[in-house]
């Protein structure tokens, strides 16, 4: 027969799948010869099968009794007795902690019968009625379904009718008369009676705890933190301890070290007279630890103790809270801590130092979230307004400027020295130069993955996207918020990637010693050391190598100081933008062939110089350059804004501009619904004539132009958007000519490994033959995840994304972590079926998901040889291959 409770002397921590965390360290406390009330455990098993059915699984009523009876028999009391009952609290715990979000019962056993028994047997009559209200009050909003509300007003009119203004100040015959309030509440609202079996009370308090495993709280908490829905709660019954109990008596919370700096020491907090719901609701001032060391020498070393014990034991931050009943100490539950990102590095590394943990365990205790929100500056926001407007957290950091609203203005007061934000309704393309002279993008449309926000990441830009109670007026120079601000170019404001606010005015800044120490190797402080540490020590034990999306020798350089292994993706287009824009007009506007080759001959020694550049950045390793991959029209001016030049010149009775008349003429000529569907990565190479070309040339120029400087450069040509063989074999051949050429040409024996990028369904499902064609892939999983879910990205995270992830279609958006299921089988049928033509097939990823976290760890489960990621999340993807290669918890493997 299954199982369904457990003494806590028959578990044990690593049960916590089945007893739940609460029960489990419970069971493990027990095992240590810890001061813990005795109890049992529900198991999450009974739960389970409890909201599968809606009721009780057979055998689990018995089980409970045959457990209390032998909880009566240890105490020598019977639940809820008269004379001297037994009181049990009852509590929920899952796997994983779920802090106030599910339900607690306490003093449950109470009755009108052994309510002065209590009283008798404590000496003190109004702390039991204090208990039987508090009993009355949690079941029955818990339990029973009355609105808790109801019960806050009952105790606030006693408060005023007895003048005491809370419960701690109400005598005896005040709660008593309060008791009958409540429990009048209940009749009223429920129809029935409070219940006066002890045994009912038990029963129903139990099943009430299961059920609010699915209350609403719950399910956001356990979608925010990406905890599975189908675990369910255990539920610890325990033997009631009581803080109020009067001045010798208190319960509180206590951490083992600093959980917001990892600093050694018994930290928490401490309230006498009081119940453990007492001190984390906040309805009165708890005192530090300090003072209960004065009020309470005894129980102080004792807890202190304790608190060595189980850090000692767990081998980490334990959390603790606990109770002290008439000067006894009484252990009521521990779980290993949670921390800040700074406190996390630092206690890592303090048990490394001190041999508690190795250093393996030690990396695995840290992980690249935490390393990335200490990488960015932050704001003072004690020195902050009130918010003007509020968005999407797009990328993290801080930044404060003048805002612009348009890329020219961005370049020129930033070239003035000035600190600007740029806000545009959306961005395209064509804002990149204002982005890179921006300290921070602010979008009225789009999500965590459109544009604005994935260029700003790459380039460590503050980002704020879908700021939908902002009006953005690019015509007039301002935005207006919902509240009807009025906020005019030049106006300085705050911008908080990491929480999504913005501020007026400049908000000072906290600066980043993480970042310090990662851009010029400065070890400022302890935090810093411990950082350093972990990126070391991920380095020696990973297998992936980590590489950077970079486009100019800048990022290139930025990329290599923060420990990138070469780049995985260079993007020609980026170097087409700017003032070079005009160029590749003329290479579309080109009648002839002649005309086409002069544009592009123009083009060539700009773009060699970009390539040389960034080769000697990165000399040594390697530099994957990916041929020009969007439309051509992106190149062009947007068309409407063409069509109204033009038609503004015709009805002012003049002839429009010869050149504007051309432009409209081209793009309605490359005009396509579905621009990105259509004319663009390896098709362009195909179509247009000389590009490939000239793009190679000056990849093997520059490469030739090194080795002449004595430099070691390793370029690689990435052919983008194959979607079959043939293309590849196509485009390859031209790329191996104009290779030949240049080697003929320069007398450099030039070996420039061509690959592909792999972001078509199409091309997953057929690697086996294009392998035949590429020495390595690359996944793009940006496009392959478009292109798999037939999702155009900046289009549906503003439709409907969030709810999506609210009804938990998805745990987290398919652009920030890599679908597994879907996207990821598609990588493993790629890189299965490209290495059983070629062996050594290199393959990696380019796509955003390089640098998440989770999707490292899959990444590196199904055998990519590198990962590439935007320069800023390098750090990030260093430390999380290192806990890959561990078998550190990166998510479930589902593909």
């Amino acid at each position: 027969m299954v199982r369904y409770v457990y003494d806590f002397r028959d578990g044990d921590r690593a049960m916590a799948d089945l007893l739940g965390g609460k029960g489990a360290n419970l069971a493990e406390m027990t095992r240590l010869g810890l001061p813990v009330p005795p109890g049992f455990t529900v198991t999450t098993e009974a739960c389970r099968a409890f909201l599968a059915t809606g009721a009780e699984p057979d055998g689990m009523a018995e089980e409970v009794s045959r457990h209390l009876s032998a909880l009566e028999a240890a105490t020598g009391r019977l639940l809820g007795q008269s004379d001297d009952p037994l009181l049990v609290s009852v509590r929920s715990g899952a796997r994983f902690s779920m802090p106030g979000m599910m339900e607690t019962v306490l003093d449950i056993g109470l009755t009108d019968a052994s309510v002065p028994g209590l009283a008798k047997v404590s000496g003190n009559e109004r702390f039991a009625w204090d208990c039987y209200r508090r009993l009355i009050q949690m079941f029955g909003s818990t339990v029973l379904g009355v609105d808790p509300a109801l019960f806050d007003q009952a105790l606030s009119v006693c408060g005023m009718t007895r003048e005491a203004p809370d419960d701690l100040r109400a005598d005896a015959c005040g709660l008593a008369r309060l008791v009958e309030t409540y429990k009048q509440l209940v009749r009223d609202a429920t129809g029935r009676d409070f219940p006066q079996s002890p045994t009912e009370q038990l029963r129903l308090a139990v099943l009430a705890v299961f059920r609010s495993w699915n209350a609403e709280r719950a399910r956001l908490y356990r979608r925010r933190e990406h905890i599975p829905d189908d675990l369910g709660t255990a539920v610890t019954v325990q033997r009631m301890v009581f803080g109020n109990l009067g001045a010798d008596s208190g319960s509180g919370v206590a951490f083992t070290r600093d959980p917001a700096t990892g600093q050694p020491g018994l930290y928490g907090d401490y309230l006498p007279d009081a119940q453990g719901e007492d001190v984390v609701s906040g309805i009165r001032d708890t005192v530090s630890l300090a003072e209960l060391e004065r009020l309470d020498p005894r129980s102080y070393r004792q807890l202190r103790d304790h608190a060595q014990t189980l850090e000692r034991h767990y081998r980490d931050l334990c959390d603790i809270e606990f109770t002290i009943e008439r000067g006894t100490l009484w252990m009521l539950q521990t779980r290993v801590g949670k921390r800040t990102a700074e406190a996390a590095f630092a206690i890592a590394a303090e048990l490394v130092g001190e041999g508690l943990v190795t250093a393996d365990e030690g990396l695995l205790r840290v992980d690249g979230d935490q390393l990335g929100r200490l990488m960015f500056p932050r704001f003072d926001t004690r020195a902050a307004g009130p918010e003007i407007a509020h968005g999407v957290p797009a990328s993290p950091g801080a930044a404060a400027g003048a805002v612009v609203f348009d890329s020219p203005t961005a370049v020129r007061r930033a070239a003035d020295g000035e600190r600007v934000v740029l806000v545009r309704e959306e961005t395209t393309p064509d804002d990149l130069p204002g982005m890179v002279a921006a300290r921070a993008v602010l979008t009225g449309r789009g999500g965590k993955t459109s544009h604005a926000a994935v260029v700003a990441r790459g380039m460590g830009r503050v980002c704020v996207c879908g700021a939908q109670d902002i009006t953005v007026d690019g015509e007039a120079r301002r935005f207006t918020t919902r509240a009807g601000t009025v906020v005019e170019e030049g106006t300085v404001v705050s911008v908080d990637g990491s929480t999504g606010a913005v501020y007026a005015g400049a908000v000072p800044l906290v600066a980043s010693a993480t970042m310090r120490y990662l851009e010029c190797g400065e070890q400022a402080d302890c935090l810093v050391a411990a950082v350093a540490r972990a990126l070391e020590h991920a380095d020696a034990v990973r297998r992936l190598e980590v590489r950077a999306n970079a486009d100019t020798a800048e990022d290139a350089a930025r990329a290599r100081r923060f420990g990138a292994q070469g780049i995985g993706l260079c993007r020609t287009e980026h170097m087409f933008l700017g003032e070079r824009r005009t160029l590749v007009e003329e290479m579309i506007l080109a009648r002839t062939e002649a005309d086409r080759d002069r544009a592009l001959a123009v083009l060539l020694p700009l773009q060699r110089k970009d390539f040389t550049d960034i080769l000697r950045a990165m000399d040594g390793l390697p530099v994957t350059v990916r041929l020009l991959d969007p439309p051509l029209h992106e190149f062009l001016p947007e068309r409407t804004e063409l069509a109204v030049r033009v038609a503004s010149a015709e009805a002012a009775g003049g002839p429009p501009d010869a050149h504007d008349v051309e432009l409209l003429a081209a793009v309605n000529r490359m005009h396509e619904d579905n621009p990105m569907l259509g004319l663009r990565g390896v098709r362009l190479g195909i179509v247009v004539p000389g590009l490939v070309a000239m793009q190679v040339r000056a990849v093997a120029e520059a490469v030739a132009e090194r080795v002449r400087e004595g430099g070691s450069p390793r370029a690689e040509i990435m052919v983008p958007l194959v979607g079959s063989v043939e293309e590849l074999r196509l485009a390859r051949a031209e790329v191996t000519r104009v290779l030949a050429e240049v080697g003929k040409e320069t007398g450099v024996p030039l070996d420039c490994p061509v690959g592909t990028m792999i972001e078509l369904p199409r091309a997953a499902l057929t690697a086996g033959r294009i392998a035949e064609e590429a020495e390595f892939f690359s996944f793009g999983t940006n496009d392959l995840t478009q292109t798999t879910w037939g999702f155009s990205r900046d289009d549906v995270e503003a439709a409907f994304f969030s709810a999506y992830l609210d009804k938990g279609v998805f745990a987290a958006s398919p652009f920030e972590t890599l679908d597994r299921e879907g996207v990821g089988r598609l990588v493993r049928i790629a890189v299965a079926e490209g290495r059983a033509v070629r062996p050594r097939l290199q393959t990696g990823v380019c796509g955003e998901h390089g640098g998440d976290p989770e999707s490292v760890h899959f990444f590196h489960r199904v055998g990519l040889d590198y990962v590439s990621c935007s320069p800023f999340r390098v750090p990030v993807a260093r430390l999380e291959a290192g806990r890959a290669a561990l078998g550190g918890s990166g998510g479930g493997d589902t593909g």
